[in-house]
């Protein structure tokens, strides 16, 4: 009798995660097909770096004092190109279906409740991107995207127009094929492929992959977190220190993620880590803040400005009320990001040359910063000691211009969290994710509930 309870159960669950898959991808789906429209004269920010689409313009096509109008200058074309190959590179990691069940569950889709283990995975997936290819690595393959799914990138207060960038015109397409993959000097094309698939079966669906979803909500579990449970970006940020900690792949050993404590950089716990037993590594800071109290404090724009036009970002894992995006960019007012709600069907990466397309979104989106949820983390990179000094620097002018003095969101602190009487983090079941130290310091404090004045 018990056993076909436990079969109702399960088969109930299992038509829930259908369902909610089915909802998902009817409610996402025209979302992802929306054209996106960005500004002329403004220019936009992708993960440090700055791209300006003005450029020439005949004034037959276009109205003097109008930001719109037809695309005439190569030059112009050129950035326009080069913003959207490099948003596309980045890797999108969203909801997917019909993978293996999770651990003791009968999940086989995070449908519904997974979304900030995602954000936080393409947040971390971009660190793996700088660690191993370098900011200037565009994936070859992105121009198909540009070629088979033109959008419109230009608006003014008058009018949207609608630029399909002339990709008929015989100019045009001569531009296109004679495009040839950027990557790193010292690093090769071929080299830049492996890793580029290995950094995605990293994160691929199965209880195997290192930052998989059945990897991190293990390390949920261990820490009272269930599959089907919601997850804040503070808890994520743990979670993905302590998946790179246990990951057994020699070439991860050369990277760190430290995870600020009550919203304070400890700089000796940093440098311990970038100086690590084997040698020197890399690192990923993840600053854990709140923007405001129940709704994000505009006046911190500026601020979420300041992280996302940093060398050394990757990103904000953040969103609106019960949706998390990745955000990786702003233009004007509006935050640039990518959305991990739209559900994908499960990628066996097990296969030799397994398709990429579904890990690279093919076109932004934008959201109103007045929108944007108050708790959320944001994440650099560092590859060495002298990299640290720089974001220190870099960031200590964006905390003084853009916050209050008195009420910094973050701070650094010279020394080490051990030679501090306060240790603060959030709050859930620990046994896993901290060390017996951090334990016996640990006060019952949530960083997603500290409310900024």
């Amino acid at each position: 009798m018990a056993n076909m309870e436990a079969s109702g159960s399960d088969d109930v669950e299992k038509l829930k995660s259908k369902f909610l898959s089915a909802w998902n991808n009817m409610k996402y789906s025209w979302v992802l097909k929306t054209k996106t429209y960005f500004r002329r004269n403004s220019p936009v920010f992708l993960l440090g770096k700055c791209y300006h689409f003005k450029g020439e313009e005949s004034s037959e096509s276009s109205p003097e004092g109008s930001d719109s109008g037809s695309i005439n200058s190569e030059d112009n074309w050129g950035n326009v190109e080069e913003f959207r190959k490099d948003f596309i590179s980045r890797i999108w990691l969203t909801y997917r279906q019909e993978f293996p069940p999770l651990e003791e569950s009968v999940w086989t889709t995070d449908c519904g409740w997974g979304c900030t283990l995602r954000t936080g995975q393409m947040l971390l997936a971009q660190g793996l991107l700088l660690h191993f290819l370098g900011r200037d690595w565009i994936w070859p393959n992105s121009m198909d995207f540009v070629n088979a799914d033109p959008f419109s990138l230009f608006s003014n207060t008058s009018q949207r127009l609608a630029a399909t960038f002339e990709t008929s015109l015989p100019e045009t397409r001569d531009t296109l094929s004679s495009y040839k993959p950027l990557t790193n000097k010292n690093v090769n094309v071929d080299t830049t492929e492996f890793y580029h698939r290995k950094i995605v079966s990293w994160f691929a669906d199965c209880p195997t992959a290192y930052f998989g979803i059945h990897k991190l909500v293990q390390l949920g579990k261990n820490s009272g977190k269930v599959a089907g449970d919601w997850y804040g970006p503070a808890v994520v940020s743990h979670l993905l220190r302590k998946a790179i900690e246990e990951s057994p792949d020699p070439e991860l050993k050369g990277i760190s993620v430290y995870v600020a404590q009550d919203c304070t950089i400890y700089t000796g716990d940093v440098c311990d880590q970038l100086q690590g037993l084997d040698g020197d590594r890399a690192i990923l800071i993840l600053v854990p803040v709140r923007l405001g109290g129940e709704r994000t404090n505009v006046q911190y724009f500026d601020f979420v400005k300041g992280i996302l036009s940093l060398e050394y970002s990757v990103g904000i894992i953040g969103g609106k009320p019960k949706q998390s995006y990745y955000f990786v960019g702003f233009q004007d007012d509006s935050l640039i990001y990518m959305d991990p709600h739209y559900c994908q069907s499960f990628v066996d990466v097990s296969i030799t040359d397994f398709p990429l397309e579904s890990f690279h979104c093919p076109s932004p989106k934008k959201m109103s910063f007045k929108k944007m949820d108050p708790s959320c983390t944001i994440g650099f990179y560092c590859r060495n000691t002298k990299d640290f000094e720089k974001v220190t620097e870099e960031l200590a002018k964006v905390l003084k211009s853009a916050t209050r003095p008195n009420y910094p969101l973050f701070t650094f602190v010279n020394g080490r969290a051990r030679d501090f009487d306060l240790v603060c983090s959030p709050v859930y079941e620990q046994n896993d994710l901290f060390t017996d130290d951090e334990n016996k310091r640990l006060k019952r404090f949530s960083t997603e509930e500290f409310v900024l004045l």
